[in-house]
């Protein structure tokens, strides 16, 4: 998996599969999928917001594995 963050969009790079198709989530973010509909890649807006509440949620111990 890799990972890129601009302008406060989160993107995450899930495989190097070729994009099919793409749809946006309730919450506005997009989520690429391959041609059997596995997620490719994940665009998250807003993600200074969306890590402040993935903190708010996650156990301590997982937040130091993800942010070590």
């Amino acid at each position: 998996m890799k990972v890129h963050y601009d302008k406060d969009i989160l993107m995450l790079i899930l495989s190097n599969k070729k994009v099919d198709d793409s749809y946006e989530t309730e919450e506005g973010n997009i989520v690429s999928v391959s041609k059997n509909k596995e997620p490719v890649i994940i665009d998250i807006f807003n993600a200074s917001k969306f890590l402040k509440n993935l903190g708010k949620v996650l156990p301590k111990n997982l937040q130091k594995q993800l942010w070590a």
